[in-house]
């Protein structure tokens, strides 16, 4: 009988990793090109296949990643027919960053900035002054948000410069320190019903000669979250939020342009052993680790002083077969997180990065319940996950 052909596992090579479209079709990329069509000085268009408009609204739906439109036509007609229009005509998707996870998306558009530049690299990261893990999207424990992130956004440089602006999303956004850091700027307008955002937005969208608008829907994501994509209540979900762009689209006024886009892409993750792997029960992946920040498919992992190289060993040893594993360096190094890196950024990123290939996720059942429960998850450098729309509809 044949013997089995056993075999050391081999890593994956980092540069097969597919690293974000920085500085020309990325979700950073995307409001300078709009505001430098309004004349909006500091700016350049980054995305070249865009064309200015005077009045520009950005619609950005929490978690509808480009695949994930493409393979609902029925469930989405109105934006799966726009998607020729992507991208300035081109048919084709841009890029979230990494990782593709809500606080370091929407800081990507706000600021108008590379992850290594706006500083939210992450799920929850190291705050090197403290030691402790920050949760950027919760603000868990409570930091100091002009510190944490001290660049202006790209709407306060275009309302300083004389364009109407605002964001119009649900109310309870309107106090969070990641709204403050990260898409502040104009007024805010807190409205509860999707389709009064719709509503409000072509107003606000009216309003001025320049405008620059951005409004925001959440529970595609909360439900691909919850259930999985494969569950009713998030095709419900796709088809009310494809009649909310379709609302406001029909309302656009003379001289706009819309991008319906999004934060991140989903992808689904049986609950078996194989595509689980919990962090919090295996002894080798802990040992040497003094804390594990990230989400399941995008890890910063923290060593123990003098313990990084042997954590990455480790770690490349036994899931590097399915997951990207980088040591910071190289991480930084590939462009994972932008060309450039602030130096308050470099102690947040971990001291190993390990980014999904496989559909497969670290969970840590102990110390993240309610996020290894996820069916639905997100945040690594995968296509499901990193290309977004850029639909475009104009008036």
């Amino acid at each position: 009988m044949a013997q089995p052909a056993w075999h050391d596992p081999v890593p994956l090579a980092l540069d097969t990793a597919p690293v974000p479209e920085y500085g020309s079709g990325s979700l950073a990329d995307l409001l300078p090109t709009l505001v430098a069509g309004q004349e909006v000085p500091g700016f350049t268009a980054a995305i070249p296949e865009l064309t200015p408009a005077d009045r520009n609204c950005v619609f950005l739906i929490d978690g509808l990643g480009w695949e994930q439109i493409r393979a609902h036509p029925d469930e989405a007609p109105f934006l799966h027919s726009l998607l020729p229009t992507s991208r300035g005509g081109t048919g084709r998707p841009i890029t979230a960053g990494f990782p593709s996870t809500t606080a370091t998306s929407l800081a990507s558009v706000g600021t108008g900035l590379p992850p290594g530049e706006h500083g939210l690299p992450g799920y929850t990261v190291r705050d090197p002054g403290t030691g402790a893990l920050m949760n950027q999207l919760r603000w868990k424990p409570w930091t100091e948000p002009k510190v944490w992130q001290p660049h202006p956004t790209v709407f306060q440089l275009a309302d300083a410069a004389g364009v109407r602006t605002a964001q119009v999303s649900a109310p309870m956004f309107e106090q969070t320190p990641l709204t403050k850091v990260a898409l502040s700027g104009g007024s805010f307008l807190g409205r509860l019903s999707g389709e009064e955002r719709m509503d409000v937005a072509a107003q606000r969208l009216a309003a001025g000669d320049r405008s620059l608008v951005y409004t925001y829907y959440s529970e595609v994501d909360g439900k691909g979250h919850r259930f999985g994509m494969d569950s009713d209540a998030w095709r419900g979900q796709l088809m009310y939020v494809d009649g909310l762009a379709r609302r406001l689209a029909e309302q656009l006024p003379p001289r706009s342009a819309l991008y319906i886009t999004a934060d991140h892409g989903m992808i689904d993750i049986p609950f078996d052993e194989q595509s689980r792997i919990d962090f919090d029960e295996d002894w080798e992946l802990g040992a040497g680790v003094a804390l594990l920040g990230g989400e399941g498919r995008a890890r910063h992992v923290y060593a123990v002083p003098g313990a990084q190289a042997d954590v990455l060993a480790v770690w490349r040893e036994v899931l590097g077969e399915q997951f990207w594993v980088a040591s910071r360096e190289e991480a930084i190094g590939a462009g994972w997180f932008g060309p450039v890196i602030d130096e308050r950024v470099h102690g947040r990123i971990g001291d190993v990065v390990a980014a999904a290939h496989d559909d497969v996720i670290i969970t840590a059942s102990v110390n993240e319940p309610h996020e290894s429960a996820m069916t639905g998850v997100h945040g690594s450098l995968t296509p499901v996950e990193q290309l977004v729309p850029l639909l475009e509809v104009r008036s």
